[in-house]
């Protein structure tokens, strides 16, 4: 602030301390009494309500009841749940990517256990007992290995191309590139099973 802006220029600097404290004083006083009406209206309004205080009593009815029964005591309906909506092939492609990656990592995870826990060579010979279990056993374990490796591997190039080319990125064809995931996915772990 400067200090010559108030009063003269010929004042001391103590006289002119004192002009600016004191307009600074008058400059809230000001402030306060055109706020003072808008609080009083905000607080005296009828729109706005108070809090609810719940008696020991009421608090332990109201734990009893869960939020359908709450709902039909007050009349309102109660919001489908989301089961009977449709997901879009998108939204499933987008989770079963993050259900892959978290797969993988638990898988990779579980077998750095086997490995550290049991020595060297522990973790192989455990995926060549499972393999040599014959196809009922063998053909899963390689559809629930292969999966989430191909899965994900492909979604990530998808991802690239359309970080690369954004023009990809449109709603027919981020649903037909999730149908071709899905499908490209699953033909590949299949054909994995039998070999």
């Amino acid at each position: 602030i400067n200090l010559l802006s108030i009063g003269d220029g010929n004042a001391k600097p103590e006289i002119q301390i004192e002009k600016l404290q004191r307009s600074k004083k008058m400059s809230l006083k000001s402030v306060n009494a055109k706020l003072r009406p808008l609080i009083q209206r905000a607080v005296s309004n009828p729109a706005s309500r108070s809090m609810t205080v719940l008696s020991k009593e009421s608090g332990e009815e109201y734990k009893k009841l869960n939020y359908t029964n709450r709902m039909k005591q007050t009349g309102r309906p109660v919001s489908p749940h989301v089961t009977i909506y449709t997901f879009p092939v998108t939204a499933i492609s987008s989770i079963t990517n993050r259900v892959t990656g978290v797969t993988m990592a638990l898988g990779a995870a579980g077998l750095g256990t086997v490995e550290i826990l049991g020595g060297s060579g522990t973790a192989l010979s455990l995926l060549e007992t499972i393999g040599s279990q014959g196809f009922l056993i063998a053909a899963p374990a390689k559809f629930a290995v292969s999966f989430p490796v191909v899965y994900h591997y492909c979604g990530a190039l998808r991802h690239f191309a359309w970080d690369r080319y954004p023009d990809m990125l449109t709603n027919v064809d981020a649903e037909k590139s999730s149908w071709a995931l899905i499908g490209g996915a699953t033909v590949v772990s299949g054909i994995a099973m039998f070999l």
